[in-house]
């Protein structure tokens, strides 16, 4: 087996722009669910606004990197609004399942072909990625960090993510420490008694469902300019699932959280992997073949993760303390 390739893939994952893309929208989410109690089953709804949001301004629209960027956040933000303003007033799991089936909606908007020349259809858009790739100072060639070699598009959307990442945790930092963020932490707590303060509940809900539902569609952004390829069938109840696990692994009502549990699951989905393709190689796992490794790193990480939940439900960064929110 060789271990040297399996760390180098893990380390990969890391600091992948995939992972950098999960923890955004992860971010988002805390902003949702961790601060606020929002119980929002439809990131993945805000992360395919952005993306979708991006390449149609591009394809369609014929608009620079920094307009579609701004078209994306603009439709990130109007859903949120407009799911918003007829679902804040319901609970837990009301609120669950409406944005999950609004999630849902939108990504079977997406796939019918009665808007194929906008959106695509089916096989969805692709190749608009070349005025963001434009931007990039990195001249041509392969450039080594450590044990890994990237080539310069694949080293710019990670510089590109990871900075995202870092400015949308600072921006979190800020205003979950200022009195915004304190009465969010009361709504979450007790929107009743938040209420009879004299606080506009319902507004504060807004406030927070645009902001984390505008950093998720970063995240959908830099999820689909590593491929350049956006398909409906990418923004699943899967994808909001998988953004679901790195939050509660890092810790739900931290910042530092979702960043570290990311890292921590993508790195421990290729570990996986790898040491179970490398088994099935040397013949150790004579009922599998490779085709399934995929599939049964899953359940193994699964079987870690409820662990987690039931020793550890706060996460790694988490508060035992801020478990409870006002269902």
């Amino acid at each position: 087996m060789d271990w040297l390739n399996i760390l180098n893939l893990t380390g990969g994952e890391l600091i992948g722009a995939y992972t950098a893309a999960y923890v955004l929208c992860a971010l988002g989410l805390a902003m949702h669910f961790g601060f606020t109690g929002l119980l929002n089953f439809g990131q993945a709804a805000f992360a395919a606004l952005g993306a979708y949001g991006y390449a149609i301004a591009t394809l369609s629209f014929g608009w620079n990197m920094w307009g579609s960027v701004a078209f994306g956040l603009l439709c990130s933000a109007a859903f949120a609004v407009v799911l918003g303003i007829p679902t804040l007033r319901l609970r837990a799991d009301y609120l669950a399942i409406v944005t999950i089936a609004a999630a849902q909606a939108l990504r079977f908007a997406f796939a019918t072909s009665a808007y194929d020349e906008v959106t695509g259809g089916a096989n969805g858009l692709s190749q608009f990625g070349e005025d963001f790739y434009n931007y990039n100072p990195i001249p041509e060639g392969r450039y080594p960090l450590g044990a890994l070699e990237f080539s310069e598009k694949e080293l710019w959307i990670r510089i590109v993510g990871w900075s995202l990442v870092a400015i949308a945790a600072l921006v979190m930092l800020l205003l979950t420490r200022s009195p915004w963020g304190r009465v969010l932490k009361g709504i979450r707590e007790d929107e009743d008694a938040a209420r009879a303060l004299g606080k506009n509940v319902f507004a504060y809900k807004i406030q927070s469902l645009v902001i984390g539902g505008s950093i998720a569609s970063l995240g959908g952004m830099v999820f689909v300019m590593s491929s350049q390829t956006n398909q409906p069938q990418t923004w699943g109840t899967n994808f909001t699932f998988m953004i679901w696990t790195i939050l509660l692994l890092g810790g739900a009502a931290t910042i530092l959280g979702p960043v570290v549990g990311g890292m921590t699951f993508f790195a421990l989905l290729m570990f996986t992997q790898s040491i179970m393709e490398g088994l099935v190689t040397m013949g150790w796992l004579p009922f599998l073949d490779i085709a399934q490794v995929g599939q049964i790193r899953f359940l193994l990480v699964g079987l870690v993760l409820m662990l987690l939940v039931i020793f550890r439900p706060q996460g790694i960064f988490g508060n035992k303390k801020e478990l409870q929110f006002n269902g």
